[in-house]
């Protein structure tokens, strides 16, 4: 209880710091968000009329937009709707954006989910082998193939597991989802091709962190006099070693979350699932300004949520971190 308590007094202002934070750095985001629609090229309420509009309907739909009043307007009615949860109405599916991203949010995080634990499945064994045996030909073979995968284009290797896997061999379906409720198996098999196209360049990226933060610790002294007293070298690995090895990790997988979810907007397509990432293609092959928005503002949140848990983890982890 007490070195809980400890840890809990210790992460608290932390997290205070974080979330003061996050006001200027939401403001930014909302500002450079709000941008886009001056950033984007075209005029958007000449593409919602259609090509043979004439300039009195242009006229009406930028008006029934609001893209008509000054700017600071605009930019006060945009941080308005975001204060009350309101992320405007998408012109292409004449739905609020915000029920549209409710709606396929389950499916991105259900394959980001499984995309992260395969990279945790394979990245941290394979870091370990690594890291305690730097320079051998175990080692070689983690890191080229740890290059080959951060080297590999997700949407390739995508591809090439559909049409192996799921369409020659047929062992996995190559496109689709199942939401879990139709149960685990039939959810799990439409994500694990999709999955570990996605989760490749994580699973690389968290082997090569953990071979060098490992392999460093592996020198210090406390660890060498753990083995001296006879401690068998897996145990010094497994339960001393590893543990301060994993803080940069920690860092890492934070920042592939990330990651992963840009990624999805490509994965997504290729194999025919309706996700954020679909959501965040058609909306901007449409010029879908609300829908864009809200994509970005959303990713953000995430993002930075994310790295907010990741600086919770790394300060009950590591009593130093505050020193740092």
């Amino acid at each position: 209880m007490g070195t809980a308590s400890a840890a809990t007094a210790r992460v608290l202002p932390l997290v205070g710091r974080r979330l003061l934070l996050l006001i200027p750095l939401m403001g930014i985001v909302t500002l450079a968000t709000f941008s886009l629609v001056f950033l984007i090229p075209g005029d958007p309420a000449h593409r919602i009329a259609g090509e043979g509009a004439s300039p009195e309907q242009i006229a009406a739909v930028r008006a029934n937009l609001g893209l008509d009043r000054p700017a600071y307007e605009q930019f006060l009615s945009f941080v308005g709707g975001l204060l009350q949860g309101d992320l405007g109405t998408s012109y292409t599916f004449s739905t609020p954006v915000l029920d549209m991203i409710l709606t396929r949010m389950p499916v991105t995080v259900s394959l980001t989910a499984v995309a992260m634990v395969f990279a945790l499945l394979i990245g941290i064994p394979a870091g370990v082998l690594a890291g305690r045996r730097a320079g051998r030909w175990q080692d070689r073979v983690v890191t080229v193939s740890s290059t080959v995968g951060l080297a590999t284009p997700n949407f390739v290797l995508g591809l090439l597991l559909a049409l192996v896997i799921g369409v020659n061999l047929a062992w996995l379906p190559a496109t689709g989802y199942t939401p879990l409720s139709e149960g685990l198996w039939p959810w799990l098999q439409h994500l694990l091709l999709p999955g570990i196209a996605l989760g490749v360049v994580a699973a690389a990226e968290i082997a090569r962190q953990l071979r060098a933060s490992l392999s460093d610790v592996l020198r210090q002294d406390y660890v060498r006099t753990a083995v001296a007293k006879g401690m068998l070298p897996r145990t010094v690995v497994w339960k001393h070693a590893l543990k301060n090895a994993m803080m940069p990790v920690i860092t890492v997988i934070g920042i592939q979350i990330g990651y992963l979810l840009g990624g999805t907007a490509v994965v997504e397509t290729v194999f025919g699932i309706k996700g954020l990432g679909d959501f965040a293609v058609q909306s901007v092959l449409a010029g879908d300004l609300p829908a864009i928005q809200g994509m970005v503002v959303f990713a953000v949140a995430i993002t930075v949520l994310a790295s907010l848990v990741v600086d919770i983890t790394y300060g009950y982890l590591n009593p130093r971190g505050e020193a740092h």
